[in-house]
């Protein structure tokens, strides 16, 4: 696996181009905008794009969906629960924190605990609501790596206060849900540095 790590959009989102080197298929985490740069390294590499993942709906994890999906149309997954705040800009804070109303329909649903294969992964979804109501993380157990999104950061977790947020879920989503991986699994979340379960089970003081 090779993961191309890219800081994009208005709130400096990680976004993340998750390729294999076998097939040189490829899929994409979050895409916050989609200037030149993200284009060129997906022809540059010679990638083959199949699939778009969201860990969560909000603005700055998705306003550069229309822009990749013009060059790349693929399916674009997300959690079921999700589909609300996808769908609405106050609700994805698009409107209230960036002025430009912005909302995405075009999902396909997925549900916890379901298996997607894409790019020749294994790709399991795991449903961790509390950063939003359908917020969820990709764990990716061959290659000990966590897609985090906005719910578990190195040494912190994702905010609460905005629509469907819940700091009792959140809490809960990690300790139950992410800290019973492997502690050397990998965490890519969706701002600041990188970590690792382990790490974070010592350490966050959050949890």
């Amino acid at each position: 696996m090779r993961i191309g790590k890219f800081v994009l959009g208005p709130v400096g989102t990680n976004c993340y181009i998750v390729s294999s080197e076998k097939n040189k298929e490829c899929f994409v985490i979050d895409p916050a905008a989609c200037p030149p740069e993200f284009i060129s390294y997906i022809k540059d590499m010679g990638l083959k794009v199949k699939a778009v993942l969201l860990t969560h709906g909000h603005f700055d994890h998705i306003m550069g969906l229309d822009g990749f999906l013009k060059e790349f149309p693929v399916p674009v997954y997300a959690h079921e629960a999700e589909r609300e705040l996808l769908e609405s800009a106050e609700l994805n804070s698009s409107a209230s924190m960036l002025g430009q109303p912005y909302t995405f329909s075009g999902a396909e649903y997925v549900t916890d605990r379901q298996e997607l294969e894409v790019a020749g992964f294994a790709v399991q979804v795991i449903y961790t609501p509390g950063h939003t109501a359908g917020g969820c993380c990709y764990y990716i157990p061959a290659e000990n790596v966590l897609f985090s999104g906005d719910t578990l950061f190195h040494g912190s977790i994702g905010r609460t206060d905005l629509p469907t947020g819940s700091m009792g879920q959140l809490v809960n989503s990690i300790r139950d849900r992410l800290f019973v991986l492997p502690d050397e699994t990998k965490v890519c979340p969706g701002h600041m540095d990188e970590t690792a379960i382990g790490y974070e089970k010592k350490y966050n003081p959050f949890l």
